[in-house]
């Protein structure tokens, strides 16, 4: 079977970020950890975690360098045919320049955060983004994130006031969807999903938020888990260690890999 192309992948994903069902992206940050989720048969396409990539090479999230950032997601591309959508930080110093390199290692989407920047310097750098991937001729899936919940100050009602104003500017530069972190409870999702619209939010699944399928009722777009799958992963290391330090022997309960 010929793998797909480029741009068929973008197709795909857009093709299920606009599904009634929501789509459900387990994080990855090595070529192990995605073949590991990629055989899984839920599993419909792949999403890095910058915050495990970085955590890999030993940088602190955020600060790893683009040229490292862009070594983590070719690796992960290349452990599957299923769409890539990279976690990109800000974009770094040239968002457009970074997404056409991003395309040409076959990633067919991103996560760009705007860190709160003013809000014409962050559609500035959306709209780079977008001009980027179409001079490409590819149909990229920008996943557009605003942290205007997660950090900005003051009241809930005030903060997502400034998502809602940032998801629409978002959108209306060709944004695919707005990343929300920090969209938690029924009633801002539904206040957010009935300003910007069905299919066009992304959140991430935070303990103690609602369930994916509770977000998919109220017309979420896509749900991710950061860098909460690497901690899983390496919390599960930590205890195996230390029993291995104990008793030095390994329990014939140890989960096997399907």
């Amino acid at each position: 079977m010929t793998e797909p192309t480029t741009v068929q992948k973008a197709k795909l994903l857009r093709t299920l970020y606009q599904a009634p069902e929501i789509v459900r992206v387990v994080n990855v940050w090595d070529a192990i950890s995605t073949k590991v989720v990629a055989n899984l048969p839920e599993t419909r396409a792949i999403a890095t975690a910058g915050h495990s990539i970085a955590a890999m090479y030993g940088y602190a999230d955020g600060s790893m360098p683009l040229d490292l950032a862009l070594q983590g997601v070719e690796t992960i591309v290349k452990a599957t045919e299923l769409p890539v959508t990279a976690d990109l930080d800000d974009g770094y110093a040239e968002p457009g320049e970074t997404i056409r390199r991003a395309i040409a290692i076959g990633a067919v989407g991103a996560n760009v955060e705007d860190r709160l920047k003013p809000l014409s310097e962050s559609v500035a750098r959306v709209k780079a983004v977008i001009a980027a991937a179409e001079a490409e001729g590819v149909p990229f899936q920008l996943n557009a994130r605003t942290d205007a919940i997660a950090r900005g100050e003051g009241p809930l009602d005030g903060r997502l006031t400034d998502a809602i104003e940032r998801g629409k500017a978002f959108l209306a530069e060709g944004a695919a969807l707005v990343f929300i972190p920090g969209l938690t409870d029924r009633e801002s999702v539904e206040r957010v999903v009935a300003a910007l619209g069905r299919n066009t939010i992304s959140v991430i699944g935070l303990p103690g938020a609602l369930t994916a399928t509770e977000y998919e009722e109220l017309g979420v777009a896509r749900i991710s888990y950061g860098p909460l799958p690497q901690r899983a992963a390496l919390a599960a290391l930590q205890a195996l260690a230390i029993d291995l330090y104990g008793n030095g022997v390994i329990s014939r309960d140890l989960p096997a890999l399907n």
